[in-house]
């Protein structure tokens, strides 16, 4: 099942996007803090006994403009359409609030791919966006992520 994120949930989120940013490197990690601002943000994929197995956030950048971000899935869990199913929670949101313009930045361009995005090139972004880019330990010189655009 997906879900808005709940308050009790913040400690299992903050565990997916460290233990992947730790390992597979394909999420930052944010802390407890950024969690808590940021909790209306989330959306969560849950077990049959409400534990957190996914968790996806759309993060509003400008009037017009939104981004998907901290997409994990437990790899236990992966092959279910989990990860699909929270991409296109937010990408409700993003439409029922009026922002039909959707990027994410990503290693995984085959998956966004086969939900509509396509690849766009950095420089035609915002610069607000790449803020998040300054604290990444990949950044500039190792950074492989491609931005992708939807347009709901």
């Amino acid at each position: 099942m997906i879900r808005k994120a709940r308050i009790d949930d913040v400690k299992a989120i903050h565990g997916l996007l460290m233990h992947t940013a730790e390992h597979d490197a394909l999420v930052l990690p944010r802390s407890f803090s950024q969690l808590y601002s940021h909790l209306r943000d989330f959306v969560v994929a849950v077990d049959d006994d409400d534990s957190v197995i996914g968790c996806c956030a759309l993060s509003l950048i400008w009037e017009n403009l939104a981004e998907i971000r901290s997409l994990v899935v437990l790899p236990e869990h992966r092959g279910k359409q989990l990860g699909r199913k929270l991409v296109e929670t937010c990408l409700a949101e993003s439409k029922a609030l009026g922002i039909l313009k959707v990027y994410t930045l990503t290693e995984e361009t085959s998956f966004f791919a086969h939900l509509g995005f396509v690849e766009e090139g950095m420089e035609s972004l915002n610069q607000k966006i790449f803020i998040d880019c300054l604290n990444c330990p990949r950044f500039p010189d190792h950074c492989n992520e491609v931005a992708m655009i939807i347009n709901l």
